[in-house]
């Protein structure tokens, strides 16, 4: 059975550019996002890691610290991240996880466990796999899962727009529809019925008898 939403995140201790890290006491009281690589020089990944530098900030505002993961040791993350800011011009600045004995890929599924012990000699397609973001949560629970091939960069302002959707709806009881973004209504769970949603919203609009759609809450 792999991970799934609602699962407790995998708990390890790892070595990364910022020293060792036991990841719950990382995570602390806010949200993580936990990105992961299949080899490091690779174009796309390259490309990835100084995207997330340009919008750390923007996790930050939304109590969100970010680190990445690669199969491969840490010493090569830090030769890696002179490339990454000549490509994209921007510093990565949040750690890398050195995972060349593949113990956290295969703990959060993304290796099988026969997958052997080393990163030595592995090529990007052995690694294929490890290319999953995932979202934790103040409680260490898993939020979000997005797995992406190899040959597809990944859309972190999408993953920034599922954390803005994530928080709201923890906050109300609300869901957001369809490319939501943040500021345009929202949707009214099936567990308010209409006379509490009134109090709670002020109103909403009936689109069908289960779509009740409100403004945003604000918090």
């Amino acid at each position: 059975m792999g991970l799934r939403i609602n699962d407790t995140a995998p708990d390890f201790s790892a070595e990364t550019t910022h020293g060792v890290i036991e990841f719950h006491d990382w995570v602390g009281d806010g949200w993580a996002v936990l990105f992961s690589h299949p080899k490091n020089f690779t174009p796309v990944c390259t490309t990835e890691l100084g995207a997330v530098a340009r919008l750390e900030q923007e996790f930050k505002k939304r109590d969100a610290k970010v680190i990445g993961i690669s199969v491969d040791p840490v010493a090569d993350h830090d030769k890696w991240k002179d490339d990454i800011k000549t490509a994209t011009g921007f510093s990565v600045e949040y750690p890398l996880i050195g995972d060349q004995d593949l113990k956290v890929a295969k703990l959060y599924d993304m290796l099988p466990a026969d997958a052997g012990d080393s990163s030595a000699g592995r090529t990007p397609a052995d690694n294929a796999t490890v290319r999953s973001v995932y979202l934790v949560g103040p409680d260490k629970k898993i939020k979000l899962i997005l797995t992406y091939p190899m040959t597809t960069g990944r859309n972190f302002n999408e993953i920034l727009r599922a954390i803005d959707s994530i928080q709201l709806t923890a906050k109300h009881q609300v869901a957001t529809p369809a490319n939501w973004v943040p500021g345009e209504d929202v949707v009214i769970t099936a567990a308010v019925s209409n006379e509490d949603a009134i109090k709670r919203f002020g109103g909403f609009e009936t689109v069908l008898p289960y779509l009740r759609k409100t403004k945003q809450p604000q918090d």
